[in-house]
C-alpha cells in the first residue's frame, strides 16, 4: 500500500536539490513511456527509487569522499548513478548502459538536468569498460551478486569500493558470492542500511572492496 503523505514529504524534502524535481518529472512521464518505469511505480517513485538512491550519496562520504570517480553499471533509467550526481556535485559519474534506447534516455536526460559536465553516458557493457578506472562501482536491480561481482569489481581501482544495491534478500546473496568472492579479488563484504528513518525499509547495500 502507498503511504501518500510520505511521498509527498519526501518529495518536498529532496525537490530542493538542483534538478532533482526535473529528474523526477521525466521518469514519470519519458520514463514510463520508453519502458524504463513501470507505471506502478509513478505513485512511489521518491521512496522506491529517487530516495532509495540518494540516502546512500548522502550517508557514505566516508566510502565515498569528495571528488570521487563513480561507475553505475547497468544504469537503465539512471538509478542510482543520476541521483547520486545530483545529490553530490563532487562526484565525477559514468553511466554504463549497453542498450541503445537506454543510453540515449540517459543522454537526454543528463543534458536536461544540466549534469553534462559531470556525468558520462557510456554506451557499453561492463566486460567493455576500463578495468581499474573508478573509486566506486555501483549496480541496482541489474543481477545477483555472484554475477554481478565479475562485472562490477573489475571496473574498481585497487582500494576501490563496490556499492551494490540490493534487497532483502542481501544476505543470502552474499553467502552465495562468497565462493568465487578470492578470484575475483575481493575483500570481506559487508551489508549495511541507509536512510534508516528516512525510508521504509531502508536501502539495503553491500559493500565489497578489490583489495588487489
Amino acid at each position: 500500500m502507498i503511504d501518500v503523505p510520505r511521498e509527498t514529504e519526501l518529495r518536498e524534502r529532496y525537490s530542493g536539490i538542483p534538478g532533482m524535481l526535473h529528474f523526477a518529472d521525466i521518469l514519470a512521464t519519458r520514463g514510463v513511456e520508453r519502458g524504463l518505469i513501470g507505471p506502478r511505480e509513478v505513485p512511489r517513485l521518491w521512496s522506491r527509487h529517487l530516495v532509495n538512491c540518494a540516502v546512500v550519496a548522502q550517508e557514505s562520504t566516508e566510502e565515498m569522499p569528495a571528488g570521487a570517480t563513480v561507475a553505475d553499471v547497468g544504469s537503465g533509467a539512471g538509478l542510482p548513478g543520476l541521483v547520486w550526481a545530483l545529490v553530490r556535485p563532487d562526484l565525477r559519474v559514468t553511466l554504463i548502459e549497453p542498450l541503445l534506447r537506454r543510453s540515449t534516455f540517459l543522454s537526454e536526460t543528463v543534458a536536461d538536468v544540466g549534469l553534462e559536465g559531470r556525468v558520462q553516458v557510456l554506451r557499453a557493457r561492463a566486460e567493455d569498460g576500463a578495468p581499474g578506472s573508478y573509486d566506486i562501482v555501483t549496480a541496482r536491480a541489474v543481477a545477483r551478486l555472484p554475477q554481478l561481482l565479475s562485472w562490477t569489481l573489475p571496473l574498481a581501482r585497487v582500494g576501490g569500493l563496490v556499492l551494490a544495491l540490493k534487497g532483502s534478500g542481501a544476505a543470502q546473496e552474499v553467502q552465495e558470492a562468497e565462493s568465487v568472492r578470492n578470484s575475483l579479488d575481493a575483500g570481506p563484504m559487508t551489508i549495511r542500511g541507509y536512510g534508516v528513518g528516512i525510508i521504509d525499509p531502508p536501502t539495503t547495500v553491500v559493500m565489497i572492496p578489490r583489495v588487489r
